[in-house]
């Protein structure tokens, strides 16, 4: 991946400062806007951390200016609460359908 947009839109699963998170939201509306405020808001992220709901927002220059850690394969953003550490996963799929060859006999 060469930009964490790029990251995100393959991501199944984020960490964020430690934290798992599966709920989070990517404005793939403003991404198509080539005059778009850099401003607004781009990533939502939330999860629950014991019995508290944490949730995270970054504008479009936020998740732009984001820095690749190629040894913690992390991403580092920035925001008016400080500095994050974002790691994204992608979950592994199968199907429960057999191949049509497994059912031939031989």
């Amino acid at each position: 991946m060469t930009t964490l947009i790029e990251a995100l839109q393959g991501a199944d699963m984020l960490e964020i400062d430690g934290l798992h998170a599966w709920q989070f939201e990517l404005d793939d509306d403003l991404l198509q806007q080539p005059d778009a405020d850099a401003t607004q808001p781009l990533l939502w992220i939330e999860c629950i951390d014991g019995r508290t709901t944490r949730r995270w927002q970054f504008s479009l220059s936020a998740v732009r200016a984001a820095r690749h850690d190629a040894s913690s394969d992390a991403w580092t953003l920035d925001d008016a609460h400080g500095t994050h550490q974002l790691k994204c996963f992608a979950a592994f799929r199968g199907d429960n359908l057999d191949d049509e060859d497994d059912d031939e006999a031989p």
